[in-house]
Order: C-alpha cells, then structure tokens, then sequence
C-alpha cells in the first residue's frame, strides 16, 4: 500500500491513494498562503516605483538609478544559480520565512533612514530585495505540488497568477498616493509590512513544503535520481502490479530491475564524467532534455522582449495622451490584468489533471508578443484595451503553463530548474531594459517593440521545431528492453504518479 500525506500537517490517510480536502485540491489553507503572498507582491510593485524615485534622490543622477536597478537584478541573478544548493540544505519553508523576514529588515533600515541614508545603505537593501525575492518565488514554485499535489497543480499556480495580477494593479495605483500622503518612509514601511504578514502567515499555516524521503536538513534519505531525474523506487510502501506477485516472489523481475540499476548506474557514472568536464555549466545543466531547456531558454527571451514594452509604454503614452500620461498605463495595465485573470478562469476549468507543456508554451509566447505589437501600433483607445486584455490573457496563460510543467519534475530537480529559470528570467529582463533604452534614443517605440518580441516569436518557433525533432528522434531510440525511449514529449509517470508529457493546447 502506498500511504501518501496531504501538504499540510493533519491531511487525511488512505491507503492506495491520496484524498484531496476539496474538489479542486486547492484548500483554504493554501489559498490563505496565497492571500498572503499577494500582500507581499502588492508591497513589492508598490515599492517598485517608490524606490526607482528614492534611488534618484539619494544619487541625483540616472546613472545611479541603473547601478541600483542593476544590483538588484544581478543579486537576483546571483541567488537563482545558488537556489538549488540552497534548498538542498535547508527546507522550502525555511527559505521562505528567512527571505521574507530579511526583506522585512532591509525596508525597516531604509524606512527608518529614509532623510538621509547613504548610497551604500541603499545598494545593500537593494541586494537583500533582489536576492530574497528569488529565492523567496524558486522555493514556492517548487513546492506547490507537494502542497497541492501534482494533478492540482495547475489550478494552483492559476491562484498565484491571479493574486499576483490584482496585486500588480494595486500595487502601481497606489504607489503615488501613499508616497504623497508620507513619503518614501511610509510606503517602505508598507512594503516591510507586507512582507512581514507573507513570512507569519508560513509560520503560521506551517505548510508541507518537501517531499517525504527527499534530501533536506534531516538528511538524505531517497536513492539517487535515475537518468530522467526521476528517483529509483525505494521499494518500502511501493504496490505491486494488480493482480501480480511481488518482485520478491519473481526471481526474473529481479534481475531484470538489477540490470536496470547497473545500466542506471553506469550512465550516473557517465553524467559524473560530463559534469566534471562541464564545470558550473555542467553540473547546472546535466539531466535536462533540450525541450526543456529549451523552455527555460525562451522564458529568458521572454523576458528580454517583456522589457522592451515595460520601457517603451511610458513613452507611448507621453504620445498618445500628453495630458495624462499616467491615466493611459493604468487603462493599459488594468486591463491587462483582467486579461490574465480571465486566463486562469479559463484554464482552471479545462487544466484538472492535465498537464501541457513546451508546445503549449511556445504558442501562448507567440500570441503574447504579438499582442503586445498591437497595442504600440497607435489603435484607437477600445482596440488598445482589447489588445492588452489579449495580451494579459496570453501572459497569464504562458505563466500557469510554464510553471506547472516545470513543476512536473521529480521534487529536488524542481529547486534547479526554477533557479536555472530565475536567472534566464533576470538576465533577459535586465540586457533587455538596457538594449531597449538605448534603442529608443533613436528609434520609435514600435520598432524596438516589434524587433523584441520578433526575436520572442522566433524563439517560440525554434522550440516548437526542436520539440518535434526531439520527438521524432524518441520514436527511433529503443530502451534495453526494446520499448521506445520516453522523451520529455512522450508522456510519462513523474514520482508522482501525475502525467508530464506536453500536451495540446485546448481547441488547438
């Protein structure tokens, strides 16, 4: 009998299968967790803009301003490659209460010293915000299907993508209010608050952040990953096949599953090689199939072109309404947010159980970017909402999908590719907001925005095409017992028990 454990502590037993507290496998208690954040992420925006101005007054120059805005990126840069290691040594939970509770300490100094607080002060609380927020979002990401579960999931990261949008909005309209009403001080005091309430609300709920068996600060108790990043059984509360003896009782099944081992270890011992040869990159990269960096890859591409509108839209809508400029970007973003809301009711109506993947991704990229186009072509003020509500849907699509594929791998490997995709996301954030101010010098918002998100398009297209080639090359290569080798686009069963194969689009 398998006897598995809800993600919370006191969730229902039952032998042979996993009993969810609610239809949708979503309960109360993460929802809580989710309110929670979505207080912590309305801080964030809402310091986003207090502190690009706060950085302006302290450096007086807009030279500063970039160095600012770089340490933070380059910090979070930083703490995606370190967040596998991380959460190899300590718990997801643990990681969570720790970043909240130091970005708390880094708004309370900058809050408290707000008149007058030197340059150097200011980049060390930059560098705790940067490097906490990555850390903060690669243990929650990947600790969602162990608090949901894997077929529940996706509805999940919906939750998350909805709270972040509402919190986005928030967050930007009332920034200017709040630093009116009591300067920087009160607005970095809102934000440590808020975050404040993210790291009690963990303590609180004390949520089921690790998978039985895993590595973690007890120590490593589960085998060692086979070459799919999936582990070796354990055999302890493993159900034998219906109907079927057990292993023990078929001398066969035995040595067939020995051979396997040995043939599990001999390719360990051949990865060992590759990652020694490799160095950093090497052991970053080794187990991953190339869909799947693929889809890391074009998120990080994703994030170049995603930078190009957020440093175009001001200047856009300096053109389009010169009287209220600020009026436009809310229109804009409002209606952008209610677009990756509709995304989530969408898709958590048509997602339970399922689980797409690279294809999927690929498809909401394009649609995204082409979307974002459109609204810098200079519509009419009902075809410029509509584009960005087109836009915002496509966002909040290719952000519940990406997230829950990645989240399909085995529980330790998810540490690595959410900070594999922190850095891509980072790094493609930070060159594209560089690349893109200085493109706009001289050309028009349009064509910078066209060129971006042309080369997010491209990319979409050459993993749609590596996709396929890697599929066609899995239906040739045969496994040692003859059976087609899996690919990361055929489906399969992850620890879990729960389909990780992409799958297609609705309707497509």
């Amino acid at each position: 009998m398998i006897d598995r454990t809800l993600g919370w502590p006191g969730g229902w037993r039952q032998a042979g299968r996993e009993v969810r507290s609610s239809v949708t496998g979503v309960d109360w208690r993460f929802r809580s967790l989710v309110v929670a954040h979505a207080v912590s992420a309305y801080g964030t925006y809402l310091n986003l803009i207090a502190l690009s101005l706060f950085s302006y007054e302290v450096t007086g120059t807009a030279l500063g301003v970039g160095a600012v805005m770089a340490v933070r990126l380059l910090s979070g840069v930083a703490a995606g490659l370190a967040a596998g290691a991380v959460t190899a040594r300590v718990t997801r939970r643990t990681v969570m209460v720790v970043t909240d509770l130091a970005q708390t300490l880094a708004m309370v100094v900058l809050a408290l010293g707000a008149r007058d607080v030197s340059p150097g002060v200011l980049l060390g609380a930059v560098l705790v915000l940067g490097a906490g927020n990555t850390l903060f979002n690669v243990a929650l990401r990947s600790a969602v299907p162990v608090m949901v579960g894997q077929e529940s999931r996706a509805r999940a990261n919906g939750v998350l993508v909805t709270a972040r949008s509402v919190a986005t909005v928030l967050g930007f309209a009332s920034a200017a209010p709040v630093i009116a009403l009591g300067g920087f001080g009160v607005a970095f005091a809102v934000n440590g608050a808020s975050f404040a309430v993210s790291a009690a609300a963990v303590l609180a709920l004390r949520p089921r952040t690790d998978a039985d068996g895993e590595a973690g600060p007890a120590g490593a108790t589960s085998p060692p990953p086979g070459p799919d990043g999936a582990r070796e059984p354990t055999g302890a509360g493993e159900p034998a096949g219906a109907g079927e003896p057990a292993d023990a009782e078929r001398p066969e099944a035995v040595t067939a599953r020995g051979e396997e081992r040995g043939a599990v270890a001999a390719r360990g011992e051949g990865r060992g090689a590759v990652t020694a040869r490799g160095g950093w990159l090497g052991r970053h990269l080794v187990g991953l199939a190339g869909p799947l960096l693929g889809l890391i890859a074009l998120r990080g591409l994703d994030a170049l072109a995603s930078a190009s509108h957020n440093v175009a839209l001001p200047l856009a809508a300096s053109a389009a309404e010169p009287s209220e400029p600020a009026l436009f970007m809310t229109r804009f973003w409002s209606a952008w947010a209610v677009g990756t809301l509709l995304a989530h009711q969408v898709l958590k109506r048509r997602t339970h159980g399922t689980t797409w993947g690279e294809r999927a991704f690929a498809a909401g990229t394009c649609a995204m970017s082409l979307c974002f186009v459109a609204a810098f072509t200079g519509p009419p003020a009902p075809a410029l909402i509509a584009a960005a509500l087109a836009a915002g849907f496509a966002d909040g699509w290719t952000e519940i999908v990406y997230t829950s594929r990645l989240q399909a791998a085995p529980d330790r490997q998810r540490d690595r590719l959410f900070g594999l995709s922190a850095t891509a996301e980072q790094s493609g954030f930070a060159l594209g907001t560089i690349t893109a101010a200085a493109a706009l010098e001289t050309l028009p918002a349009l064509a910078v925005v066209g060129v971006f998100h042309g080369a997010a398009v491209c990319g979409a297209v050459a993993l749609l095409l590596t996709v396929r080639t890697h599929r066609a090359r899995g239906t040739t290569d045969r496994s040692p017992t003859g059976a087609p080798a899996p690919t990361s686009g055929d489906k399969g069963e992850d620890t879990h028990g729960t389909s990780t194969g992409a799958g297609r689009l609705p309707g497509s």
